[in-house]
């Protein structure tokens, strides 16, 4: 039983890493069938390609781990925030969930359809 566990660790881990590798070849294709055409760029190698795409991993992805969505993002007080707005509104009376969505009125786009329904009343 222990042996089928770490033989499909490795076969995971071998398929990750030539993903991560045909992803590099992706990335070359594509940028050397459009941004020559379109930008006037020049073409790019195998390797170049592998680092644009390291290079955009650290500039726009990072490299946070996989444990971050385990919470839903909600971990060290950030994200979750659909949840706790949602108890919140529960616990509001509608007195003050009327009050709120008058103060939000243009901004979100609340009490367009309210203010509507009253001036065609």
């Amino acid at each position: 039983m222990k042996g089928k566990w770490i033989a499909k660790c490795i076969l995971m881990g071998i398929l990750a890493i030539g993903f991560f590798f045909a992803l590099g070849f992706v990335v070359m294709y594509l940028w050397n069938w459009l941004m020559p055409e379109l930008f006037g760029l020049k073409v790019i190698s195998y390797c170049q390609a592998f680092g644009l795409l390291i290079l955009a991993k650290l500039l726009f992805g990072g490299f946070k781990g996989r444990w971050h969505g385990r919470c839903g993002g909600g971990c060290g007080g950030r994200g979750n925030w659909k949840s706790r707005w949602e108890d919140k509104w529960m616990q509001m009376t509608p007195e003050e969930r009327e009050k709120l969505k008058k103060g939000f009125g243009g901004k979100c786009g609340w009490g367009h359809a309210e203010e509507k329904e009253e001036k065609t009343a």
